[in-house]
């Protein structure tokens, strides 16, 4: 009863305090105590929704942002913290993925497991099908590590299907290529580990089975490759360019092939860049390349607030180059692009980390769409799966999301506004926790305290957000089983086995697209270009009359 009374004078001192301090710190509460200030914004956001019309266009173009462990928390810290990087309070800031129209929620456990992974989950949302934990592109009959039940149980990507409907396809992460999330856009393994031939069992390769990194030459033709993971492609001791005196940096692979020459190789007669460092990267020539490899580290990409920008580009950079080089392709393109590092910094319960590289994974969002037109493009962004973290306590409008609640615990001990259900953070001591009144919280290498002692934070299980813009973005609504995802983009694009939203089609549509798709300089042969569909419209109605 006495520690009831003490939180609720606790609390009433804290509206005190709260309504004063935005008075004095925080611009915007001034005009929000005016009623008219939310009449007015409810009025204009009202209007916007009955002005929507529904794109039913074909996506010519699909662009899929997928931000790696980008649960909403994770959506919500990381809209604070951009409008904070940018002196605001943060809380009233939209980010570019808070413009998308249309939303829906994904169910992400897997087959075998209610908290999935980042394989199980990218074969439910690239290949329409849910699977066992661990596994890549692959059904739910195949085990994890058991390679004799990959056989026969193997399911295509979206991203195959865009290129058999003759579409370029591209993938960007800042993970290693062969890592969970694109991997699953080529591949098909029973272990999500078995990056090169050197982390598989022998038994896997007397049965039969191949790593991911070999499948990336070997499953789908892939125009654009971008990420991190170059020791995964060179045999055993190949020295890295960029690390040359770091023996875990070198290459892995037992069977003595070096994948990027082999790369390279098939591409006789096209234009085949591989780079691994900025300045490479951007003497690339979008306008005249017909394949990119770049692989800027041995393994995944460095967080971005430790990204060397004279030797990396950012994702929004990389994004950039992708959708030039995709884009030359008039049947259009399929794009994957992945926050990957979000995750991680998740699960190193550095909470800084994580929010820091959504706001970078938002900003490639922003230059996709800068660079395509939303009449013929799908983009989407969600996530694969959350995790165990809470944005908690009573802090104050407009205080740093990385730091301190000012309400202390019963123990009169502060603790962050943002923390972990486990992880490595654990830090209590003799039933104490630490005294964190001086401590750095906004620091990128602060560890976040959690309630359970793990070496690594672990993933969560509740419904992921998806956004949707674009032709057919409406289909992404409600809460949907998240294999849905590669089914409802599929049919967007008509692309895959459901090709009814093509041939429903009325003709004068795709003569639409053609016009508008067109180069400058086809500008001068239109006329031409019309007459000839005026006289096949002409011979057609004929027949078909």
């Amino acid at each position: 009863m006495e520690t009831q009374k003490w939180s609720i004078v606790a609390l009433c001192l804290l509206g005190v305090l709260g309504s004063t301090t935005a008075k004095v710190s925080v611009s915007g509460p001034v005009e929000e105590e005016n009623p008219e200030f939310w009449r007015a914004q409810g009025a204009k956001a009202l209007q916007a929704a009955l002005n929507r019309k529904l794109n039913t266009n074909v996506a010519k173009n699909i662009m899929l942002f997928l931000g790696d462990g980008m649960g909403i928390t994770t959506i919500t810290a990381a809209r604070i913290l951009k409008g904070q990087m940018h002196n605001q309070s943060g809380e009233e800031t939209v980010m570019t993925m808070d413009t998308f129209p249309h939303t829906g929620l994904l169910k992400t456990y897997s087959v075998d497991f209610q908290i999935p992974d980042s394989s199980s989950t990218a074969t439910a949302y690239l290949c329409g099908v849910k699977t066992n934990l661990n596994t890549v592109g692959v059904n739910a009959a195949a085990r994890n590590g058991i390679c004799k039940t990959q056989k026969g149980n193997e399911v295509t990507s979206i991203l195959k299907w865009a290129k058999d409907a003759g579409k370029s396809v591209g993938i960007v992460t800042t993970t290693r290529v062969q890592h969970a999330t694109p991997a699953t856009t080529y591949a098909h393994s029973a272990s999500r580990k078995w990056y090169s031939d050197a982390d598989m069992p022998a038994s896997a390769k007397k049965e039969g089975c191949t790593d991911i990194a070999s499948q990336l030459l070997k499953n789908t033709d892939i125009d654009v490759i971008i990420g991190g993971g170059r020791k995964y492609m060179t045999p055993k001791g190949t020295w890295d360019p960029e690390y040359p005196r770091d023996l875990s940096s070198s290459g892995k692979r037992q069977d003595g092939r070096h994948l990027i020459s082999d790369w390279q190789k098939m591409k006789v007669g096209k234009v085949a860049r591989y780079v691994w460092n900025r300045t490479d990267f951007d003497a690339v020539d979008p306008d005249t390349t017909d394949y990119l490899m770049a692989l800027f580290e041995p393994g995944d990409l460095r967080f971005d607030v430790e990204r060397d920008p004279t030797m990396d580009p950012s994702i929004a950079e990389t994004t950039e180059k992708a959708i030039r080089i995709l884009s030359k392709n008039p049947k259009g393109f399929f794009l994957l692009v992945e926050g990957g590092r979000i995750d991680q910094g998740h699960h190193a319960s550095r909470a800084s980390m994580a929010l820091h590289e959504t706001v970078a994974f938002d900003n490639a969002v922003a230059k996709g769409l800068e660079l395509t037109n939303e009449e013929e493009t799908l983009t989407l962004v969600t996530a694969d799966h959350s995790h165990a973290f809470t944005f908690n306590g009573y802090p104050f409008r407009g205080q740093s999301i990385l730091g301190k609640s000012p309400l202390y615990g019963k123990d009169m001990l502060p603790y962050t506004t943002l923390m972990y259900g486990n992880g490595p953070g654990y830090k209590v001591v003799d039933n104490k926790r630490p005294d964190i009144r001086k401590v750095d919280t906004q620091s990128k290498d602060y560890v976040q305290l959690s309630a359970v002692p793990l070496d690594t934070e672990t993933h969560g299980g509740e419904d992921v957000a998806v956004l949707a813009r674009g032709p057919m973005a409406h289909l992404f609504h409600g809460v949907q089983e998240q294999s849905y995802l590669a089914h409802a983009m599929a049919y967007a694009g008509c692309v895959g086995r459901d090709l009814r939203h093509c041939e429903s089609r009325p003709q004068h549509t795709n003569t639409k697209r053609i016009l508008v798709t067109a180069t400058d300089d086809d500008r001068n042969s239109a006329p031409s270009l019309v007459s000839s569909i005026s006289l096949v419209t002409a011979l057609l109605a004929a027949v078909l009359h």
